[in-house]
């Protein structure tokens, strides 16, 4: 048997620190999702004036980041590239603001914001994963 990474809560408290840090110094009212490596909600954060429709979107967004392991950009621009049958993948987001934490090589989880725009959305996520992972 092997030995793998986990996220603990105190990485979920740093993750979430650096994510609400970026969005407040911005003035972006958003919603901050984590995922572990199961792709299950690990730490929710709901900033004052998110909306609502925001709380699934983030969670959908860390959800698809962890299954692909990647950045959900690329699922946004694979269907604006015109590639539209990827909107047929199931459990997937295509929406840019999903991003997976990747420690020591392996996915360990993923940060999904939602409530600015999609590219904003990814910036708060990046800086929220950069906290921990450096």
């Amino acid at each position: 048997m092997r030995t793998k990474q986990a996220l603990t809560y105190e990485d979920a408290q740093k993750i979430v620190a650096a994510a609400q840090a970026e969005a407040l110094k911005h003035h972006w009212k958003v919603c901050i999702a984590i995922v572990d490596d199961g792709a299950r909600l690990l730490h929710f954060q709901r900033l004052d004036g998110a909306p609502l429709a925001s709380i699934d979107i983030a969670i959908a967004k860390a959800t698809s980041a962890m299954l692909g392991k990647r950045p959900t950009k690329i699922y946004e621009d694979t269907v604006n590239g015109g590639r539209y049958s990827a909107l047929s993948m199931p459990g997937i987001t295509h929406m840019e603001g999903g991003v997976p934490i990747i420690v020591a090589g392996e996915c360990v989880g993923a940060v999904g914001v939602s409530g600015v725009k999609s590219s904003e959305d990814a910036q708060i996520a990046q800086a929220a994963v950069s906290a921990l992972t450096g």
